[in-house]
């Protein structure tokens, strides 16, 4: 079935049910055992987007969820992101780890300077409190980069 052969409300229905099925996978107290799930349900909840929108998924110890939280809305090519907010949620939720995302609504995943100095920095505020950076995902509408298959953690 090409994707010319489902209306816009099909198409509509599909991905609205594939987000459910991953938010499944993904929900509270489940363990992250599958980066391609947790990027394919970040790409389907964020990749559309039209607005950067920076969020963490919080995990305990043995990495199972904790919540998933949008923390800042930005605009089209940007989003301000305060570290001080994120440790300070990540000692409300006692987090042990975190994996951090945001969008480009550009359609381009490669991180940015910016991104880089912005994932150094929460890496470091985060490491004061003992809580891992375990990977920062860039999602674009048709692709995801995580930082740690790139090493850049």
């Amino acid at each position: 079935m090409s994707e010319t052969s489902l209306s816009t409300e099909e198409q509509e229905s599909v991905v609205a049910l594939a987000l459910k099925v991953l938010a499944k996978r993904n929900q509270r107290g489940e363990a992250i055992t599958s980066p391609a799930d947790t990027k394919r349900y970040l790409q389907l909840k964020i990749g559309e987007l039209e607005h950067e929108v920076f969020g963490v998924i919080w995990l305990d110890n043995r990495h199972r969820i904790l919540a998933d939280e949008i923390l800042f809305t930005g605009t089209i090519n940007g989003a301000s992101v305060y570290p001080r907010e994120v440790v300070k949620r990540a000692m409300q939720v006692n987090a042990a780890a975190v994996l951090l995302y945001h969008c480009h609504p550009s359609g381009d995943p490669e991180p940015s300077r910016t991104d880089e100095v912005i994932t150094n920095r929460l890496k470091e505020a985060l490491t004061f409190v003992e809580v891992r950076v375990l990977d920062h995902v860039i999602v674009a509408s048709a692709d995801t980069t995580s930082f740690a298959e790139r090493g850049l953690l």
